[in-house]
């Protein structure tokens, strides 16, 4: 789940995942016990989550946040 290689793309850049604010919810999931964190999407109506980028700085949370246009992001443990 966390730190999934196909995340990112050459060069640390990552390719946009379909995004439907209507259906989806931009969350961070982090680990408790690792720290680890993955900027991704839950669905609305079961909860499944689609990871999208790893994040290793707040360089990385705006970066998601710009792609998407997401004003602010939910933490889940």
């Amino acid at each position: 789940m966390f730190g999934n290689s196909k995340i990112r793309g050459h060069h640390g850049r990552f390719t946009p995942e379909p995004f439907d604010p209507q259906k989806q919810v931009a969350v961070i999931r982090s680990s408790i016990c690792t720290g680890e964190k993955v900027a991704g999407f839950r669905d609305k109506h079961d909860g499944h989550f689609t990871e999208v980028m790893l994040i290793r700085s707040q360089k990385d949370i705006e970066e998601f946040k710009r792609t998407y246009g997401v004003d602010s992001l939910k933490t889940e443990y």
